[in-house]
């Protein structure tokens, strides 16, 4: 049973690096639940099994926040923001700074992915009304959601998870991980400035696009986010908390339940519940932790911080940080909350580096090709590579020398 159960971890998870079994128009998220559909059909999994597998209070948070972000997109927030960033009276230095700042705010309050979705087609449309290239604005977008988002514990899916798995603290979490995760910011502005500099022109074309607020919305999702980072502070569990806001985020005089509720990312629940099952199985083998005791007897524990390192850039930039993470979480004895505060800044810090790095840049390259504005994966490497490698760096001293972690 132990050949099957690496058979099927080494097929998802070569899924998970290429996006789809070829042949097949399976993504990931099919690829994760065939997985544990198969383990269990296979006995390897028992029912109740897999049941304990699945982390339901990530699940939870990560469907509440789903509901918070989806009554800010219906409020017209995110394309407001948008407007206000294309039509500043600012060189494009300015703009540039003003994009990256508001992307990693809003990104460590609410989901990234949701950030970078509402957010791109407008900053097209509206940069080049404006006669500027959208392109180097776009690789600012996707490099401040993914910095942005590593501030806090709800700023993506995989902070959730670690957030989760180590019962840590919120405030604690963005007193260790803020800071460097605003140095970040600074990195990815100076970088795209730099590498950018003379090529922000482009023949003006179209208009910008007029959205539609409804403030009376925006006041009542801004008052959830406030009443969330309270409850935050109480000793009430953080996905009770979570749920309480999504539960009173349902409450809406125009928008059914049901256009609510198809606004949460499913896909994204089941891709977690699928993997869940999958790295369970793969741990109860035994070959993670003899695969861990090999590397510490050489001299290279999964813990150092270069090696954290290494692990994050590898996984985030081939599986995908979220699965990298989830298998990092399962297999690797707990280092402390120092450890887990590197995972989560070097896990998202790493998603930078190419365009194929984390979601967040791939929802910025689709969506800005949806609007005739191609994003190449030259184009995005050659700013990702210099802004990783530097913001990576920054997270590593900050976190020793605030004795986070165990550098030797």
């Amino acid at each position: 049973m132990t050949s099957f159960v690496v058979l099927v971890f080494v097929a998802v998870y070569v899924g998970m690096a290429l996006g789809r079994w070829p042949g097949l128009g399976l993504d990931r998220t099919g690829i994760a639940l065939i997985g544990g559909i198969g383990l269990g059909l296979a006995g390897a999994v028992t029912p109740d099994a897999a049941l304990r597998a699945i982390d339901f209070p990530t699940l939870f948070i990560l469907f509440g926040l789903m509901i918070l972000s989806a009554r800010f997109a219906e409020s017209g927030f995110y394309g407001w923001c948008v407007t206000r960033i294309a039509t500043a009276h600012a060189g494009p230095v300015a703009l540039l700074a003003l994009t990256v700042g508001v992307t990693g705010l809003l990104s460590a309050i609410l989901s990234n992915d949701v950030v970078v979705f509402a957010m791109t087609p407008l900053l097209c449309l509206g940069l080049r009304a404006r006669g500027l290239d959208p392109r180097p604005f776009l690789i600012a977008l996707a490099g401040a959601a993914n910095a942005g988002s590593g501030a806090t514990m709800i700023g993506n899916p995989q902070n959730i998870l670690i957030g989760q798995s180590g019962r840590l603290d919120f405030f604690d979490f963005l007193l260790a991980c803020g800071p460097p995760a605003l140095l970040s910011l600074v990195v990815v502005h100076l970088t795209v400035a730099f590498v950018w500099r003379g090529r922000w022109s482009v023949p003006a074309g179209g208009a910008p696009v007029a959205p539609r607020i409804d403030r009376l919305e925006l006041a009542w999702a801004g008052i959830a986010t406030l009443a969330l980072l309270a409850l935050f502070a109480s000793p009430l569990p953080q996905a009770e908390s979570v749920l309480i806001i999504g539960g009173l985020m349902l409450l809406s005089r125009n928008l059914a339940t049901r256009t609510i509720l198809g606004l949460v990312d499913w896909s994204l629940l089941v891709l977690f519940a699928g993997l869940f099952v999958v790295t369970a199985a793969f741990s109860e083998t035994g070959l993670p932790a003899e695969a861990i005791a090999w590397l510490a007897g050489h001299g290279l524990p999964v813990t150092d911080p270069l090696v954290l390192a290494g692990l994050a850039v590898a996984g985030s930039n081939t599986v995908g940080n979220v699965p990298a993470v989830m298998l990092f979480l399962k297999v690797v004895p707990d280092g402390g909350a120092g450890v887990l505060y590197a995972l989560a800044l070097l896990s998202t810090l790493a998603g930078n580096l190419l365009l194929v790095g984390s979601l967040a840049n791939i929802i910025v390259a689709e969506r800005a090709a949806a609007v005739g504005v191609r994003l190449s994966f030259r184009a995005h490497a050659v700013c990702g590579v210099p802004m990783t490698i530097a913001s990576m760096v920054l997270a590593l001293l900050w976190l020793a020398g605030l004795g986070y972690l165990p550098w030797k």
